[in-house]
């Protein structure tokens, strides 16, 4: 059976959901909203700071969601941007 086409947002929301549950901590992004606090311009304030992953972990998640959705092209690079200018947690970097 063919899987159902996503819009992008819910393409973004599932990358998000990914590398959440491999941060550090771990967590269910899907709670982390529904649980956030709205500020005064109606927008939900999720700490995402208070979270970190791997730079290249990161990365992986985003191209094997795009694959695995079958983006191509420029809206790659355009989840790409969203993605790390969005509420991704803070980057870690491998050492060496």
């Amino acid at each position: 059976m063919p899987r159902k086409k996503l819009t992008d947002d819910e393409i973004l929301l599932e990358i998000y959901r990914r590398v959440y549950a491999v941060s550090e901590p771990p967590a269910d992004f899907d709670k982390l909203v529904a649980e956030a606090e709205t500020n005064e311009f109606g927008q939900k304030v999720i700490n995402y700071l208070d979270y970190e992953c791997d730079d290249q972990i990161m990365k992986d998640i985003c191209e094997n969601t795009l694959d695995e959705f079958k983006v191509k092209g420029w809206k790659r690079k355009q989840f790409f941007n969203t993605f790390w200018l969005g509420c991704s947690p803070k980057s870690k970097n491998r050492l060496p």
